[in-house]
């Protein structure tokens, strides 16, 4: 399914951040994201905050060649023409670079890839559903007979919602619910492979999503990209609970019991070890683990979450601590930064299209704004000193908890930066000779 990690580093084909680098041993899917771009609908997202930023850059090159020019010509300052066309040449190649990227998306990056190699360029997404779900069937039927570990990443309720003929119009809740039910349609295509196999009572299943519903997405009065329900806040903003809180729904017949809810924190980066730990092997004891096995939890064995602590990024930016105070049961969260939602009571950041992780996007706020999710899991009503006689309390525990995670965190480069995020045609996934990338499997076979 979507991968959404990127493919290469520094040549074209030395495929640093395919799956296949990073552990698996087979991939289908996209290696990068799904894009209203790759639908061919009318309002183009890629990156809408970068394009502003290389415009803006753009803009200034402009500025500075006509300053040139003019200062030149007028010989108020001594400039040689070698330099001014030197210049003019730069901006014109930047110029170029991002824009005929974001032009090209449909062509360059809609893509979809069978281990390395490049299988639809661009990628007919009316047919994605049933070779997502065809590839993923064969896998099981091609490893039923060893342990294997299938992760399943998929396209649907991800704007655009790319929904077949079949389920359109299925839903009293639009073309979202119409996606929920394709998505729910397809998770349950792959039990039943499961539960013929006879896999059931030996098979860990784990659902869930990677954040809340994205409020930003709108067609009209459509929501497009779901409901958070109580949940203050959405998608792309790293500490409200309309961002961060989904369901995980384990299904493991052979070894826990139905029906059964737990109401504790935990997080995907639990996958991890509990992946490890049912495979037999043990977590690397070198470094600090983010992720506790959910086992303990799961099977009864435990009965609050080992994650005392969580702490909610907005990119490289602490935005929020969550507190589950062990003692008491109570979870406190403390907000360092929210976003500005724009206009200010929507909830969302509907002017910038998703709500940004610095600069004049974002407020501060110190003291941090306090909540008691045990009692208002909504966050509608901060706390302070003077309405919460643990406030000081929490709040010295929340701040030496910060410090002790910092001590853990080890620098890394700034992945989000606009050097890492601009279109490099070097690192351009390719199926024909490139500028020409078209290709499609089954003509190929053809």
């Amino acid at each position: 399914g979507k991968w959404h990690m990127g493919v290469n580093c520094k040549t074209r084909h030395d495929h640093c951040h395919h799956p296949l680098n990073h552990g698996f041993d087979y991939f289908y899917g996209m290696p990068f994201t799904l894009l209203n771009e790759c639908q061919g609908t009318d309002d183009p997202e890629l990156a809408k905050s970068l394009q502003k930023t290389y415009w803006f850059y753009t803009q200034m090159v402009i500025v500075a060649v006509f300053t040139l020019v003019i200062g030149k010509l007028a010989n108020l300052f001594p400039v040689k023409w070698k330099i001014i066309v030197c210049l003019a040449i730069c901006g014109l190649l930047h110029f170029i670079s991002w824009f005929s990227s974001y032009g090209f998306t449909k062509y360059w990056n809609c893509i979809l890839m069978r281990n390395h190699d490049i299988t639809e360029q661009p990628m007919n997404l009316q047919n994605t559903t049933s070779n997502m779900l065809k590839e993923a069937i064969t896998f099981i039927e091609r490893n039923k007979h060893r342990p294997f570990l299938l992760f399943v990443s998929l396209l649907h309720v991800h704007t655009p919602l790319i929904t077949t003929e079949k389920f359109q119009g299925r839903s009293r809740h639009g073309l979202y619910g119409d996606n929920v039910e394709e998505m729910d349609w397809m998770v349950g295509k792959l039990l039943d492979v499961i539960e013929k196999e006879d896999l059931k009572n030996s098979t860990f299943i784990y659902f869930a999503s990677d954040h809340g519903g994205f409020l930003e997405a709108h067609r009209g009065n459509s929501q497009l990209g779901g409901w958070n329900g109580i949940y203050k806040g959405g998608k792309g903003m790293g500490g409200w609970e309309g961002g961060i809180r989904v369901p995980g729904i384990v299904r493991w017949p052979g070894v826990l019991p139905a029906g059964t809810v737990i109401n504790e924190p935990t997080s995907l980066m639990d996958i991890y070890p509990t992946v490890v730990q049912l495979a037999g092997g043990a977590v690397p004891l070198d470094r600090v683990m983010d992720g506790h096995t959910l086992l303990p939890l799961l099977q009864g064995t435990e009965q609050h979450s080992r994650h005392e602590f969580l702490f909610h990024y907005c990119g490289v930016f602490l935005h929020a601590v969550r507190w589950h105070q062990k003692d008491s049961g109570t979870v406190w969260k403390a907000h360092y930064a929210t976003p500005v939602f724009q206009p200010e009571a929507s909830g969302a950041c509907f002017k910038r299209g998703i709500c940004p992780c610095f600069g004049d996007g974002v407020a501060h706020h110190d003291p941090p704004l306090l909540f008691n999710l045990s009692q208002d899991p909504s966050e509608a009503n901060p706390l302070s000193a003077d309405t919460e006689p643990m406030f000081d309390t929490v709040m010295r525990r929340i701040r030496r908890a910060v410090e002790e995670h910092r001590r853990t965190l080890t620098p890394v480069p700034q992945q989000l930066s606009p050097y890492n995020n601009i279109w490099k045609p070097w690192l351009q996934p390719c199926c024909g000779t490139f500028p020409f990338c078209w290709c499609h499997e089954e003509n190929n076979k053809t």
